[in-house]
């Protein structure tokens, strides 16, 4: 990851900036060649930069992390884990590391790599 980016991670609450680092590192295995970038809050994963290559968006708060999903309103969600009313763009917030270890979001971030 960038510096940016684990500057971001370092500045979170330390239990959801831990959690993530966490989201960062599942989502790198699975979109190795990803163009990561960041902004105030969010790090973003995208096949190019900008929004038109956009594909997820991790950002920490207090709480939770959430994770953003660019095109997630198309994307099939049996298990109803995303969040959100937008037409375009879903989140889904996770609390914990038992969260990320769900086989139905390893499903939804291989869908959202498959568009």
């Amino acid at each position: 990851m960038n510096p940016d980016a684990e500057q971001l991670l370092t500045a979170a609450p330390p239990r959801t900036g831990a959690l993530a680092r966490q989201v960062c590192a599942q989502i790198l295995s699975m979109f190795p060649d990803a163009v990561v970038s960041t902004d105030e809050a969010r790090i973003a994963f995208g096949r190019a930069a900008g929004y038109k290559g956009l594909v997820f968006v991790v950002s920490a708060h207090r709480d939770h992390v959430t994770l953003g999903l660019a095109g997630g309103a198309a994307l099939p969600d049996p298990a109803g884990l995303m969040q959100g009313a937008g037409k375009v763009h879903r989140h889904v917030k996770l609390r914990g590391a038992e969260d990320l270890a769900r086989p139905e979001l390893r499903a939804l971030l291989t869908a959202a790599l498959a568009r």
